[in-house]
């Protein structure tokens, strides 16, 4: 009865922003060029990811805790790398209910959307919700790894990967330039849906950014999740113990 409470508490918090978002759409009939369904979509893959990420990797948000404790010390003993560890510290099946809402959001999305599907655009979407879930596990290991320097920067790491989140459910063009551009090139957000998103509903990157970028999110998840490695790797060498 807990898991099914706790569970179904999950799927309505989840829903606050679709809430929010339809009621946008009663205003509007589009945003930035894209209509509801299409806004849906994006927000269907980019929650979908995000949802998956987080009941894979959020034992990373207790890092801080472990490091201030002293217990990290106990992971480093053990015959199994520090970070499956550390992803499985916190690891529980009541964060499954926020795949719910995002999973029948991205159904109704692609059931309304007179998408004309080929192979390609199929294996592109599929491909964006989970080179989606790896780009945003990667942000989660490469935020938390801060907390090795700083024990009380969880907050700073919320803002990658929750603020992530937030900002990738809308169409980029809501944005300025810069801001899109630093969101591409110098945290890639825009891979993790906006940029694939846009050959699968048939739009032009408002930027003029290459079309090819549509096909980047697995090597743009490839090499996150290799730097996310590398930078955990420094960060338990950098490890001196609590209280040092």
């Amino acid at each position: 009865m807990s898991l099914l409470l706790t569970g179904t508490a999950q799927m309505l918090v989840a829903s606050l922003d679709l809430a929010a978002l339809l009621v946008m759409y009663t205003q509007v009939k589009t945003l930035a060029g894209f209509t509801l369904p299409q806004t849906l979509y994006l927000y269907g893959t980019t929650r979908l990811a995000f949802a998956l990420s987080d009941v894979i990797a959020s034992g990373i948000e207790t890092l801080s805790d472990s490091i201030r404790l002293g217990t990290f010390d106990v992971m480093l003993i053990r015959p199994v790398g520090t970070l499956p560890q550390v992803l499985a510290d916190q690891f529980t099946p009541k964060r499954i209910g926020k795949l719910i809402p995002a999973t029948a959001t991205l159904v109704w999305a692609i059931e309304t959307l007179p998408i004309a599907w080929t192979p390609l655009k199929a294996a592109v979407c599929v491909g964006t919700v989970l080179c989606g879930t790896v780009i945003y596990c990667a942000l989660w290991v490469l935020t938390g790894s801060i907390s090795f320097v700083a024990t009380d920067a969880r907050e700073t790491a919320n803002v990658i990967t929750y603020g992530g989140e937030l900002v990738t459910e809308y169409p980029f063009g809501i944005y300025q330039r810069p801001l899109a551009l630093m969101m591409t090139f110098a945290i890639p957000l825009a891979f993790i849906t906006w940029q694939p998103s846009l050959y699968v509903l048939g739009h032009r990157d408002p930027f003029g950014l290459p079309a090819f970028l549509s096909f980047a999110p697995p090597a743009v998840a490839l090499l996150l999740s290799a730097l996310a490695a590398l930078v955990w790797r420094a960060a338990v060498r950098r490890y001196r113990s609590t209280g040092s």
